[in-house]
């Protein structure tokens, strides 16, 4: 995925762990963590905000964009022959 979540970068930076930073933004430990990992599909406006406030920092501090390897349009996979 070509978003990438930096918010263990900044737990790092502020030397805190994740089970204070969930209490401190009111969810769960394993909501965090698939947040943290990059699994989650979408992100609150509510929860970015609260992330950001509880880290003291900017969402582009816990959110970036790496594009994607381009597609090789299957050059890779063997072909048959016949």
């Amino acid at each position: 995925m070509p978003i990438i979540v930096d918010i263990d970068v900044m737990l790092a930076k502020r030397k805190m762990a994740v089970g204070e930073l969930a209490e401190r933004i009111g969810i769960t430990p394993a909501n965090l963590a698939v947040l943290k990992n990059g699994r989650a599909k979408a992100v609150r406006f509510t929860t970015l905000e609260a992330l950001c406030e509880a880290l003291d920092c900017q969402p582009g501090d816990l959110l970036r964009f790496e594009p994607a390897e381009e597609y090789d349009g299957g050059a890779s996979t063997p072909s048959s022959v016949s």
